[in-house]
């Protein structure tokens, strides 16, 4: 019987053999006195790779974003962020709740930019009746779309003219890099603060890196052992990373091949629509009706779908979805929609 193709995110990925061995033969120590050698050369590498002067090692992106807002901000600050970001809305609240930070949500453009004359529209003056804005917040990729790299030049002078920091979710930064052929410190450039996220498309178990200011990462780094973060021997988790920045991100090209040939197979079935493909996701729209009968048939096909009560399904090729892979799931939704 065939193995599972689990379409539902790039977050399903497992370590590979060769990940694994890596992560075995890890040196370690104790990370909260800093002695865990795996994590130290992780985080120099990324700061070092991207432009920054130092990095933090975390659980999550999850966690990493959240530190970020808590060292760039105080309490009664805000911070301006799109009404579909990760941070603002899959993130549990957590700066409003922990950091007692507020957000100014604003609509995202249909490329995933936050246009900057609404921007600045939201941005409050120095009085007592407002929250003090601090921080733009952006992410990249947003919804598989890497933000046009003009935009972030513009969103720097942006901060620069209104006194705001500017931080990245970088969660896919590497995703963005491959599609947009550059160097992903040519993208990190423009911000104050990045978080990358080691567990997606990279093929991490675990992990995510936050990089910025010396004086920056240590107020996260006190934020980290505040919110239970700290970590003690986490040098094998360290080593998978190093692996995948060493191995898995040219490698991020297939899987944006693989997504749109995908999206080509999809394109023209009755009942299905395909609203967009870019880097490793495609979306797709189906009757709601239709949701329930879908997720059914996919199962029995051995293909994992995210299905919610949304019309809109989306698709994600990583790592573990190869091209036989692909074609079984365009199989699958080709036998339904037939």
């Amino acid at each position: 019987m065939h193995d599972w193709i689990d379409l539902r995110s790039d977050t399903v990925t497992r370590p590979t053999p060769a990940m694994r061995a890596a992560m075995l033969e890890a040196e370690v120590g104790d990370d909260v006195y800093g002695e865990d050698p795996t994590v130290n050369a992780l985080q120099d590498r990324l700061a070092a790779e991207l432009g920054f002067e130092a990095g933090l090692f975390v659980p999550s992106g999850t966690q990493s974003n959240l530190l970020a807002l808590m060292a760039h901000c105080e309490r009664g600050d805000e911070y301006l962020v799109g009404m579909d970001a990760h941070t603002y809305k899959y993130e549990g609240g957590g700066a409003a709740v922990l950091g007692s930070i507020q957000p100014q949500p604003v609509p995202h453009a249909a490329d995933g930019t936050l246009p900057l004359d609404v921007l600045a529209t939201v941005v409050k003056p120095i009085d007592p009746h407002f929250a003090r804005t601090r921080l733009l917040c952006l992410e990249n990729t947003w919804h598989g779309r890497p933000l046009p790299l003009e935009y972030l030049a513009d969103a720097r002078r942006f901060c620069d003219a209104h006194g705001l920091a500017l931080h990245l979710d970088g969660a896919r930064l590497y995703n963005a890099a491959v599609a947009c052929g550059v160097h992903a410190r040519g993208i990190a450039r423009h911000f104050d603060s990045v978080s990358v996220c080691f567990s997606k498309g990279l093929g991490a178990p675990v992990g995510s890196v936050l990089v910025g200011s010396r004086a920056l990462v240590e107020k996260a780094r006190r934020w980290r052992k505040v919110a239970g973060g700290g970590w003690r021997q986490a040098g094998m988790l360290a080593a998978a990373c190093l692996h995948a920045l060493d191995r898995h991100v040219a490698r991020l090209a297939e899987d944006h091949a693989r997504a749109a040939r995908l999206a080509d197979g999809l394109r023209g079935l009755p009942g299905l629509a395909v609203a967009a493909q870019h880097t490793n996701m495609v979306f797709v729209d189906v009757a709601p009706e239709r949701l329930a009968a879908l997720g059914a048939h996919m199962d029995a096909a051995r293909v994992r779908l995210s299905i919610g009560y949304a019309p809109r399904i989306r698709l994600v090729t990583h790592l573990d979805v190869d091209d036989d892979g692909v074609e079984r799931a365009i199989a699958a939704f080709r036998a339904f929609f037939a």
